[in-house]
C-alpha cells in the first residue's frame, strides 16, 4: 500500500482515478471468489497467484486513497481560480508570534459575482493582528476572508527546510497573508464538536497549570510534555533535551501513553481472573486512554499512540495467536487508510520505527547480559530500551535533524524515572484536592531540566551539522538493518556483508568530504529583506551579510547551507567593511574572490559619476541604489547583474529592464532561487 501512496503522491493524475476505482474493485471481488470458493477451486494450489492479486490489491488501494486524499484533484478545489472573498474555518488551534496569528484555515465555499460557490481545500493563513483591539479566534470559527491566495513558494537556498513539501505533506498547497480588517468573522462555529470539546478541555486544563506552577519555564514543561499545548520553551531547555536524546519525553507520543497504559494495567491486574472481567478492564482502560487524548486536544501523536495501544490490548485481550509485528502494521494500516500523507509526517515515521525497534531489538539486546540483582536487571532493561530506540531511530534522525546526541544513553536512565512521576503528577493534579502536590510536581520538573542541562554542557555532548544525503541514509539504513539481523541471526555472511555496505557508505562520506575540502564557490543567498553571500574555499567561509549569527533569517536561510557544504570557519563582515583575507579583497566597492571580480554599485554612488576601467564578472547592485547605471563607463565591461533583496521591488523591476536592454543576465536574489558559482570547476 505505501508503494502505491509514494507512486502516486509524486505522479498524480485524475485520469487514473477512475481507472483504479474499477482495477481496486475487479481484484477485490477476485480475492473474495477465490476465498470463498476455496475448497471447490483447490484454491491452495493458486498460492501464489493469490499473492500476486493480494499485493496488486493493496498497491492500486493505496494509489486510490492517494488520490482520492488529494484536494488539488477535486473540481471544486478553491485555488482552481480566483475568488476576491473566500469563506472558511478555523482548522486547528492559532499560534501567535508577536502581532501574527498563523492558522490553517478549511475553504467552504467563494462568492463570485454576488453568488456563493461551493469550495474545498485547506488554505494557510498569516493574520496581522489589530493592535488596539485583536480579533480572538478559536478552532472552528468561521470566518469571511479578502484574500490573494498565493502556491506556497519552494526553498530558494541550497539545503533551506522546504517549508512547501512540508505543507504538501498535511493537504496544504496555498497561503495568504492579510491584515484583520480583511475579515469578518461570523457567530458561527463549524469545526469538528469533538476536536472543539478536546480543545476547549485542554485550554482549562492549562489554565490551571497556570495557576498551579509558579515557574514558567516548569510552566512550559508541563504543559507541552502531558498536555501537548505549544508552550514558549526556552532556547536553554529545548537545547538540552535535544543534545540530551530526549526530545521525545516534550512530544506528547507513544511513550506517555504507554506509561499510563502500565500504571493501569498494573493497579487493574486484579481484573485478569475471568473473561468477563478482562473486557471490562479492556473497556475501562481504552476509554480512560482516550480520556487523556482528549485532554491534549486529540493531537495526532496522542491520537497514534492511542490507536496503538488500544489495538494491542484488543488483541491482548480478544486473540489467542498474538503477533506484535502485525498489530503495528494494522495500526499504521488503519492511520494511512484514514490518511494516506502522515507517511511523509516525520513523528509517524519515527513513532512506527522506533516501536519496530521496541519489538524486535530490545529484547535480544537484555539476553546480551545476563544479571541476577533485581534492580541492576531493570537498569539494565531501561539500557536495553534506550539502545534499541536510538539505534533504530538514529539515521533518521541524522537525516531530518543533523545531530546525534553523545550521552544519550545518560539523558534516557536519568529521565526515565523523573518522566514516569511526572506524567502521574501531572495528571493527578488536575483533580481536585491532590492538585496540594502542585509544589512537588513543579520542583521535579525543574530538577530534571537542570541536570539535562548540566549533561547536555558535558564537553562533545552532541554531534551537529551532521548532513547525509538519501543514498547515504539508505546505505546507512540498510548496514545497519543486516548488521541487527546478523546478529540475531549468528550468521557470519550477512555480518560481512553489512560491513562491507558499511563501507560502502563510509566510502561515500569520505568522497564527499574529500570534494568538500577541494571546494571553491561563491553563494549569493535569496533573501526577503537582507543580503549575505558566502566566499567558500574548502572548509572556510567569508560572509558578507548584514546579519547577526543569532538572526533568524541567518538560521534558517544561511547556515543550513553552510553546514551542509561542511564549512567549519565562518567570518562575518559587511559591505561596509573593507578586507583583506587569503584571496579574498574587499575594497573602493570591488569585491575579488579568486579571479572573480565584482564591481559593488550602492547608495554611496548616488547621483556620481565614476571613473572606472575593466573586467568585471559581475556588478552587485544593492540598497536601492539611485545611480543612472546607463552612465557606467565604457571601459567597464561585466557578464552578469546580481540584484540583492536590499532593494525594493520598483527598483528590482528598474534593475531587471536595464539587464534585459544590456541582453546581460539578471540574478534577482528576491522569490528566486539562490546564485551558486562554482570556481572549482
Amino acid at each position: 500500500m505505501t508503494i502505491g501512496i509514494l507512486v502516486f503522491y509524486f505522479f498524480p493524475n485524475t485520469a487514473c482515478l477512475l481507472l483504479l476505482k474499477i482495477v481496486t474493485l475487479i481484484i477485490l471481488v477476485i480475492i473474495l471468489a477465490i476465498n470463498l470458493t476455496y475448497k471447490k477451486l483447490n484454491a491452495h494450489r493458486l498460492k501464489g497467484i493469490t499473492g500476486i492479486l493480494i499485493f496488486a490489491f493493496f498497491f492500486v488501494f493505496g494509489s486510490l486513497l492517494c488520490l482520492l486524499n488529494n484536494e488539488t484533484l477535486n473540481e471544486h478545489y478553491f485555488a482552481k481560480k480566483s475568488y476576491p472573498y473566500l469563506k472558511v474555518w478555523v482548522n486547528d488551534e492559532p499560534e501567535q508570534t508577536n502581532d501574527i496569528l498563523r492558522f490553517k484555515a478549511r475553504v467552504v465555499s467563494g462568492y463570485e459575482n454576488r453568488e456563493q460557490v461551493k469550495l474545498n481545500g485547506q488554505l494557510l493563513v498569516a493574520l496581522k493582528l489589530d493592535s488596539i483591539n485583536p480579533v480572538r479566534l478559536k478552532y472552528g470559527d468561521e470566518l469571511i476572508i479578502s484574500a490573494k491566495y498565493l502556491e506556497v513558494e519552494p526553498p530558494y537556498n541550497p539545503a533551506e527546510f522546504d517549508f512547501k513539501s512540508w505543507l504538501a505533506g498535511q493537504n496544504i498547497y496555498e497561503q495568504t497573508f492579510i491584515n484583520q480588517n480583511h475579515l469578518l468573522k461570523t457567530q458561527r462555529n463549524i469545526g469538528n464538536p469533538i476536536i472543539k470539546f478536546a480543545l476547549d478541555l485542554r485550554e482549562k486544563q492549562v489554565a490551571k497549570y497556570r495557576k498551579l506552577i509558579k515557574n514558567d519555564e516548569a510552566f512550559a514543561v508541563a504543559s507541552t510534555l502531558i498536555l501537548g499545548y505549544r508552550a514558549d520553551l526556552s532556547k536553554d531547555t529545548l537545547a538540552a533535551y535535544s543534545k540530551t536524546g530526549t526530545i521525545h519525553a516534550l512530544s506528547v507520543s507513544g511513550s506517555h501513553v504507554a506509561i499510563i497504559f502500565l500504571v493501569l494495567d498494573f493497579f487493574l491486574i486484579f481484573l485478569n481472573k475471568k473473561r468477563a472481567l478482562r473486557i471490562f478492564k479492556f473497556v475501562l482502560i481504552c476509554s480512560l486512554i482516550w480520556t487523556y487524548a482528549l485532554i491534549t486536544g486529540l493531537s495526532p501523536s496522542v491520537v497514534r499512540s492511542a490507536i496503538m495501544i488500544t489495538i494491542f490490548i484488543a488483541s491482548k485481550t480478544f486473540a489467542r495467536n498474538k503477533n506484535s509485528y502485525n498489530i503495528l502494521a494494522f495500526a499504521a494500516f488503519c492511520q494511512l487508510v484514514y490518511n494516506p500523507f502522515l507517511i511523509w509526517d516525520v513523528g509517524f515515521q519515527l513513532s512506527y520505527i522506533s516501536v519496530f525497534g521496541l519489538i524486535y531489538l530490545q529484547p535480544k539486546i537484555y539476553k546480551w547480559v545476563y544479571i541476577k540483582n533485581k534492580w541492576l536487571d531493570r537498569i539494565w532493561q531501561l539500557i536495553a530500551l534506550s539502545l534499541s530506540a536510538q539505534l533504530v531511530t538514529f539515521p533518521l534522525c541524522i537525516y531530518y535533524f543533523h545531530q546525534f546526541p553523545v550521552y544519550f544513553l545518560l539523558g534516557n536512565l536519568f529521565i526515565s524515572i523523573p518522566l514516569f512521576i511526572i506524567m502521574i503528577l501531572g495528571i493527578a493534579i488536575l483533580i481536585p484536592f491532590i492538585d496540594r502536590l502542585a509544589p512537588i510536581f513543579e520542583w521535579i520538573i525543574i530538577t530534571t531540566n537542570t541536570v539535562l542541562k548540566w549533561i547536555a554542557d558535558l564537553p562533545y555532548s552532541t554531534f551537529s551539522a551532521v548532513w547525509i544525503n538519501l543514498p547515504e541514509l539508505l546505505l546507512l539504513c540498510l548496514a545497519l538493518g543486516l548488521f541487527v539481523y546478523s546478529l540475531s541471526r549468528f550468521n557470519k555472511k550477512i555480518l560481512f556483508t553489512s560491513l562491507s555496505v558499511f563501507i560502502a557508505y563510509q566510502s561515500m562520506v569520505f568522497y564527499y568530504d574529500y570534494i568538500a575540502g577541494k571546494q571553491k564557490k561563491i553563494i549569493f543567498f535569496s533573501l526577503r529583506k537582507n543580503y549575505s553571500t558566502a566566499f567558500i574555499d574548502a572548509h572556510n567561509a567569508i560572509l558578507v551579510t548584514d546579519l547577526e549569527p543569532e538572526n533568524k533569517n541567518y538560521q534558517f536561510f544561511v547556515k543550513p547551507a553552510l553546514d551542509e557544504m561542511q564549512i567549519r570557519n565562518i567570518r562575518f563582515i559587511n559591505l561596509k567593511q573593507d578586507t583583506v583575507l587569503g584571496t579574498f579583497i574587499k575594497r573602493n566597492r570591488q569585491v575579488i574572490f579568486d579571479q572573480y571580480k565584482i564591481l559593488l554599485i550602492d547608495e554611496s554612488l548616488n547621483y556620481k559619476n565614476i571613473k572606472l576601467s575593466g573586467e568585471f564578472s559581475s556588478l552587485w547592485l544593492h540598497n536601492n541604489t539611485r545611480y543612472k547605471l546607463n552612465n557606467l563607463p565604457k571601459e567597464v565591461h561585466y557578464k552578469s547583474i546580481i540584484i540583492d533583496a536590499s532593494n525594493k521591488d520598483y527598483k528590482i523591476e528598474e534593475f531587471k529592464v536595464f539587464a534585459e536592454n544590456m541582453k546581460k543576465g539578471a540574478n534577482i536574489l528576491k522569490k528566486n532561487k539562490a546564485y551558486l558559482i562554482d570556481l572549482s570547476q
